[in-house]
């Protein structure tokens, strides 16, 4: 049997068979490996990190530093058919789906090597402009941004095992902060393979970037006030994470991403077979179905006028029709299984709690057999779409994320001020999806209910054919969201570099200072 090994002190650690979590297939339902952390030192994975890997990223420059994340970039695509091949065998993603992952994995590493290569020898990052202090320039301040002399850990979700790693892992680098990275365990084979081909690679020095296959055991133990946790993943597990007596004894830096119930607006403008609508219905059903459901900025409510409703019913349910759920391996199938059996009880639950305030107009709310996989095995589920029986929605709707290709829509007035308050009963979201031809109504939009949201997608005729959908998280825009989509913030081109640094005042002769900004 399969075992993953965690990569920690610089060399390879496989715990003993029989004392992991077994992985299945979730097509198949076939175990296919077992996976453990026990028995590794989380002390000393946590200080061979700091002393060697931190150590040697900040003798580099950016530029060095950025070399290092193409170098990254260019050991995942030289695998690249292998991790698509392994991510439809051991998280259930079409072919289609895993390159969203695993090319979101290299681009995002590129992306982020690019930047580091632009800002060339610095090494400390400029903040702001300086400012004369005193009567003249004699004494200057100004403010920098340095690397932290600590360990990155990476707690990430099962439903990205490459990109999810790669986009945290290309900020903190970039930084100056060495990596550990903790895959949740369902979906680690992904990772370990990532892991194991830039480790092969040669092109981190030792110490850069650890992995930890299954648990973290006592690893929060052993972090400091100089040390950054990343979690993506529940917002149960997030407030565990955040309650931790060491993580807040020592005020250890936490940044949360965690459930999100995003939402596509269709705005009163918007006709029946416009561009903007042809978007809205074809870009709805990618983000309700695309990976099965499982992103955390797939679309969960969607908000449409009273007039447009029988419309938009009969565009997207002739959509969601086309959806073929079943083997990722089959050529017909265009949606693969939920992740495992736990998600599938998860997304059932939810179905099942959605119903009592909503109408089931597509699906059947129950596991459905999968197009080419054995029968009666897998953690299939259709695509579900529900319609509130009150008009805004009631508050399952705007409280429970289910985790699957499941989505609700609800009737409002029209207005752009009612869909911004129905948006807020989200209580904070990744994105919101806006799709109008109106630059008043969006700006009004975004004046009223612009707080609730990390990001907006302002889709409208304009941009229709360049349009990526709401659900791409590109590496130069800001990835986060406030209250329960967690109030961190990833990606957003430098900025993410600030989860990794130490923002400082300096004030001195302005030689000096000017002379350290630049170094």
């Amino acid at each position: 049997m399969k075992i993953p090994r965690s990569h920690v002190g610089g060399n390879w650690f496989q715990a003993k068979e029989g004392s992991g979590v077994e992985l299945r297939d979730p097509t198949t339902e076939e175990v296919i490996a077992s996976v453990s952390s026990s028995g590794l030192n989380m002390g000393e994975a946590v200080q061979h990190a700091r002393v060697k890997g931190g150590a040697a990223l900040r003798e580099l420059s950016h530029a060095s530093r950025g070399e290092l994340l193409i170098g990254m970039s260019k050991a995942l695509h030289s695998i690249r058919d292998e991790l698509l091949e392994l991510s439809m065998t051991s998280c259930g993603t079409t072919r289609k789906d895993s390159k969203f992952d695993i090319d979101g994995a290299s681009g995002t590493l590129y992306h982020y090597g690019s930047l580091g290569q632009e800002m060339g020898d610095s090494s400390i990052l400029e903040d702001g402009e300086g400012e004369q202090l005193g009567r003249s320039s004699v004494f200057w301040g100004r403010h920098a941004r340095v690397p932290r002399v600590g360990v990155a850990v990476h707690i990430n979700a099962f439903n990205f095992p490459a990109w999810g790693f790669a986009e945290k892992a290309a900020a903190a680098i970039l930084a100056g902060m060495p990596v550990i990275t903790k895959p949740a365990s369902s979906t680690c084979l992904v990772t370990e393979r990532c892991i194991e081909a830039i480790v092969d690679s040669g092109v981190l020095p030792d110490g850069v970037l650890s992995l930890i296959s299954g648990s973290v055991g006592d690893l929060f133990d052993h972090l400091n006030e100089q040390d950054v946790v990343a979690f993506t993943g529940s917002a149960d597990t997030a407030l565990r994470i955040r309650s931790h007596p060491n993580l807040l004894a020592r005020s250890v830096s936490v940044n949360i991403e965690a459930d999100s119930l995003n939402a596509a607006v269709l705005a009163s403008d918007v006709e029946p077979g416009s561009e903007t609508w042809n978007l809205f219905v074809r870009e709805v059903a990618k983000e309700v179905t695309q990976k099965s459901g499982q992103k955390c900025t797939a679309v969960r409510r969607i908000f449409i006028p009273e007039e447009s409703r029988d419309a938009v019913v009969e565009s997207l349910i002739e959509e969601l029709q086309t959806r073929v759920t079943g083997s990722p391996t089959d050529d017909s199938v265009n949606m693969g299984p939920l992740a495992t059996q736990d998600q599938l009880e998860s997304v059932l639950e939810g179905i099942s709690k959605l119903s009592e305030v909503a109408d089931m107009i597509h699906g059947t709310g129950e596991r459905c057999e999968g197009v080419g996989a054995p029968e009666g095995k897998g953690y299939f589920v259709a695509p579900t779409l529900f319609e509130a029986r009150e008009t805004g929605g009631a508050g399952v709707i705007h409280e429970l994320e289910v985790f699957g290709p499941v989505s609700t829509l609800c009737r409002y007035d029209g207005t752009s001020a009612t869909a911004a308050c129905l948006n807020s009963l989200g209580a904070g979201t990744l994105v919101t999806s806006l799709y109008s031809d109106s630059e008043e109504w969006t700006h009004d939009f975004l004046q009223k209910g612009g707080s609730y949201s990390g990001r907006f997608y302002l889709a409208s005729e304009r941009m229709a054919s360049q349009a990526p959908g709401s659900g791409l998280a590109l590496p130069s825009s800001l990835h986060g969201g406030p209250g329960r989509a967690g109030g961190g913030a990833e990606l957003g081109g430098l900025r993410a570099l600030d989860l990794y640094s130490q923002r400082i005042a300096l004030q001195g002769a302005k030689r000096t200072v000017e002379g350290f900004v630049r170094s």
